[in-house]
């Protein structure tokens, strides 16, 4: 510096200083909230993302176990069936009590868990969605109209799992 300079060439200086490091400041500051604002706006894109993927994850895990239920009731039915076929034969009163609570027990878990029995009455309309034909009987009810009952069927959660087994009538010309 000139020592020649008057105190208010200084200070002016000083004030053009003053001004440059304001404006370098004020700069550094509005780089510094657009970081701000670019980590926020990052911050919040991944947060809504996580979100999304736990609804997703809680989806999927949902299909999964129902999948897994409904193979294993799946796997189940034929016991069932077993229990029904075991009522057809003469055993003792006790026995057949025993059995009858074991096979209440069973349908009553099946039941909890979206299971339901397909109701199958003679006489009925044969409906290609609930019922699967075995086969055909001369019978007094009309033609095409559900006889007899070979096999139950059921639905899990409202979806046919297995279709009534069933005879239809046919003419008896």
């Amino acid at each position: 510096m000139n020592q020649h300079t008057s105190p208010t060439e200084q200070d002016a200086g000083t004030s053009k200083e003053n001004t440059n490091e304001s404006a370098r400041l004020k700069e550094e500051l509005q780089q510094c909230e657009l970081r701000s604002k670019e980590y926020l706006e990052g911050w919040q894109r991944a947060k809504a993302d996580f979100i999304n993927y736990k609804s997703e994850e809680g989806k999927r895990l949902e299909d999964m176990a129902r999948f897994i239920t409904t193979g294993l009731i799946q796997d189940i039915l034929p016991v069932l069936d077993s229990f029904d076929l075991a009522f057809q034969y003469k055993m003792p009163k006790e026995m057949e009590r025993g059995v009858l609570l074991i096979r209440s027990q069973f349908e009553d878990v099946l039941k909890k868990r979206g299971l339901e029995e397909i109701s199958v009455v003679k006489g009925e309309p044969f409906n290609p969605e609930k019922h699967e034909s075995i086969g055909e009987i001369a019978s007094d009810v009309p033609e095409g109209a559900i006889v007899e009952v070979l096999q139950k069927g059921y639905t899990l959660r409202g979806k046919v799992l297995r279709p009534a087994r069933v005879r239809l009538s046919k003419n008896n010309n």
